[in-house]
């Protein structure tokens, strides 16, 4: 079956505000060597031999789209998909893109949410979902560290604890994930989810109430949601070229 990365970049990104004021979230400069948030991604799926690429754009998409091309000197194939009304929002922006071809029938999509970076193993998850037949299949990550303080109280309202930012042990999902074009079509029709609804809070919990094969895989690793300002400042640059597999290296034409 024909495999298409999926990428999700058409928001404003109001929280990285006032920087995207100018240039999109997906092209925050990410690392020692300040490579675009978006390429960290489109090498994860080239080293996953992840060819085809779609990528749905939107706010300042021109950006985008000068920068990557047609996607050849990264050895993929990239196209894209500007936002057009009625469609919105991530499923409909999924909807948009079947309806206009560029996700035909058979065909599998691994979306990738474009705030996203983790090194999640393509292979075994494309591996797993064909083995179990499934549907849709999520990738979670095992444990998730709530960006606040969690404060224990007792009903007098006295305070028993507090820890700042513990990590909780849930199943989140990290927002990568694998669907067949196939279902998707079909539950978007059946439960009338229109041109505007979110693909993981609208698309996936239909699948699950129509009694789909909707699977998850654990990913054991890191992983990092860059969608805001608070969250991209106290971002680990070396550590994230080194879990995504990305040099540094100076040019040998650049003289320090």
């Amino acid at each position: 079956m024909r495999t298409v990365g999926v990428v999700l970049a058409g928001g404003e990104g109001k929280r990285f505000r006032p920087l995207t004021y100018y240039i999109p979230k997906s092209m925050v400069p990410v690392g020692r060597s300040e490579r675009p948030l978006l390429e960290y991604i489109v090498i994860w799926l080239h080293m996953a031999e992840i060819r085809d690429i779609l990528v749905l754009v939107g706010y300042r998409w021109r950006q985008i789209v000068n920068y990557f091309g047609d996607g050849s000197r990264f050895g993929v194939n990239m196209k894209y998909l500007v936002d057009k009304a009625p469609y919105s929002s991530t499923g409909g922006a999924l909807k948009r893109a079947i309806d206009e071809g560029l996700l035909s029938e058979p065909t599998l999509a691994l979306i990738w949410y474009g705030d996203i970076l983790a090194p999640v193993n393509i292979r075994e998850l494309l591996s797993r979902h064909e083995e179990e037949g499934a549907d849709a299949t999520i990738v979670v990550s095992s444990g998730y560290r709530v960006p606040v303080g969690v404060v224990q109280m007792e009903r007098d309202g006295s305070v028993k604890s507090v820890e700042e930012k513990p990590e909780v042990d849930m199943k989140v999902s990290i927002g990568v994930m694998a669907i067949e074009v196939k279902s998707a079509t079909r539950i978007i029709k059946e439960y009338s989810l229109g041109h505007s609804f979110d693909i993981t809070g609208d698309l996936v919990p239909a699948m699950i109430k129509a009694g789909m094969k909707v699977r998850a895989m654990v990913h054991p690793g890191p992983w990092y949601d860059v969608g805001s300002s608070e969250r991209y400042e106290k971002l680990d640059h070396e550590h994230v070229e080194e879990m995504m597999g990305v040099s540094c290296e100076v040019p040998h034409y650049v003289h320090l």
